[in-house]
């Protein structure tokens, strides 16, 4: 069965407290609404996840439309198919005279990187990677084991089985960062629940595991899937994007009660191809309002800001979204038992040490 990915229409993120969750690591912009800067253009690339990928491209693109609308601008858009549009895409936005452009995805490094040593007057935000170091570039990455280990945890008590599946997209650190919260949360609910529960599909200690190879690949991630439902998992995390898509046709087609870990956003309210009630929860990064808010930042006329910001569970920069449909079918005391890990991964209690982890 060949999978395409469908269009839709964008749907909002809300997440509260932007400003804190901004200032308690990197930047503190203010998110005050202006038209004093109207002319001021932001603008956003994808990567070839496209903006329909109800996960960071969308998010990113709903933050510049959302700042955009707050300093009574216009912004421009542009998707990019492959790799190879990347440079050309960015080069587009430039001539056509925006002051900022937010690129979506580790893949757009070194497109990124050009640019903006070639074109000092223009800004970037480079979300999920904080390799370049440049003046007009603000780096956005996420530490998203911490909501990995809730999610991970969450996971194990939920598993018949005992096992839980998980693939990424391409062996990024953006990816393996998710991969090593979850696994390091069903090991944390064995130790506390003297349980055997697994992981399959990653490796911890020698960093490797499946992978599509692809963020839009939806064929092999379905393949994926399908193994390691043979192999029992009644769990399944795919990290990357729309790969998601491809899980749940095999969860679909294979008649089990077996249960999605969205990424990125909360993809029960983001999904629109029928698969919402197969989440479990999602991990999310809250990128929608972090690029609004710096956006409106730099729009205000002050000196743009390049100090690296750090999404963490105590910034609210990431988090696991509700149960939704499984509200009824986790364990009563499941919530309560996330509230104080989440707690103990705040104050350094509880340590979630992924290679992958950013310092804050």
């Amino acid at each position: 069965m060949t999978i395409t990915a469908p269009k839709a229409a964008l749907t909002g993120l809300v997440a509260a407290g932007v400003v804190a969750l901004l200032a308690a690591c990197g930047s503190a912009p203010s998110s005050t609404s202006t038209a004093a800067n109207s002319k001021y253009l932001p603008c956003i690339v994808s990567d070839q996840g496209g903006f329909n990928d109800r996960s960071f491209n969308q998010l990113g693109l709903e933050g510049v439309q959302e700042a955009a609308q707050k300093i009574g601008s216009s912004y421009k858009s542009v998707q990019s198919k492959s790799a190879n549009d990347y440079l050309p895409n960015i080069k587009s936005l430039i001539q056509q005279g925006c002051n900022i452009i937010v690129a979506s995805g580790f893949n757009l490094v070194a497109p990124v990187k050009q640019a903006a040593a070639e074109n000092p007057k223009v800004n970037f935000v480079m979300v999920d990677d904080n390799s370049i170091k440049a003046d007009n570039v603000k780096p956005v990455v996420f530490n998203t084991d911490e909501a990995g280990f809730l999610a991970g945890y969450a996971s194990a008590s939920y598993s018949k089985t005992g096992v839980i599946g998980t693939y990424g997209g391409q062996k990024l650190p953006s990816v393996t960062i998710f991969m090593d919260g979850i696994s390091d949360g069903v090991k944390y609910y064995n130790q506390q629940k003297g349980g055997s529960k697994k992981v399959i599909g990653w490796d911890v200690a020698s960093q490797d595991g499946q992978f599509v190879n692809s963020f839009v690949d939806l064929n092999t991630s379905k393949t994926i899937a399908q193994t390691m439902l043979g192999q029992n998992a009644d769990v399944l995390a795919p990290i990357g994007g729309p790969i998601y898509q491809g899980a749940a046709s095999a969860i679909k087609d294979g008649g089990k009660n077996v249960a999605l870990i969205g990424n990125d956003a909360d993809v029960f309210l983001t999904d629109q191809n029928g698969y919402n009630s197969l989440f479990l929860t999602s991990i999310m990064k809250n990128i929608k309002p972090t690029v609004s808010t710096i956006v409106q930042q730099a729009a205000s006329g002050s000196k743009f800001d390049n100090s690296q910001y750090v999404g963490t569970l105590k910034n609210n920069g990431v988090g696991i979204a509700p149960f939704h449909d499984f509200a009824s079918k986790v364990d009563p005391g499941l919530q309560g038992e996330l509230d104080k890990i989440k707690a103990g991964i705040i104050d350094g209690s509880i340590k979630v040490e992924s290679p992958s982890a950013f310092a804050e």
